[in-house]
């Protein structure tokens, strides 16, 4: 398809149009209504069955620490305990390759996936 050749015209015709009188713009509307928020929903509560604290055994202690913890953070110390020794499976992200620590913890599994670690860790609080 064939593009039109532009008229010489063309560029009068536009600067005929930038040299008319510009319209007056419309005045701003003074009582803007207020835009309408939403309701914030209320701030999540932590579960408290999550928050308890519960010791760890002898086992999981060694990894975590003696003291009582919330599930949530004795969670926390297992993946910094892992990741600080690097014993995540580099071909497979989701695995665990257990150490001498871990395997006590895992029931003497030497790889166990990231969602069977915490039924596993649980079995160790009380």
């Amino acid at each position: 398809m064939a593009t039109a050749k532009k008229t010489p015209a063309a560029p009068a015709k536009k600067a005929a149009a930038k040299a008319a009188p510009a319209k007056k713009a419309a005045p701003a509307k003074a009582a803007a209504k207020p835009a309408a928020k939403k309701a914030a929903p209320a701030a999540r509560k932590p579960n408290a069955a999550f928050m308890k604290a519960m010791t760890p055994s002898s086992a999981l202690s060694a990894v975590v620490g003696a003291s009582p913890l919330p599930r949530t953070e004795v969670t926390k110390k297992v993946w910094d305990y892992i990741k600080k020794l690097n014993l995540q499976d580099p071909a497979n992200r989701r695995m665990i390759n257990a150490d001498d620590k871990l395997k006590a913890v895992f029931g003497g599994k030497a790889q166990v996936s990231m969602f069977e670690m915490t039924k596993l860790i649980s079995d160790h609080l009380s």
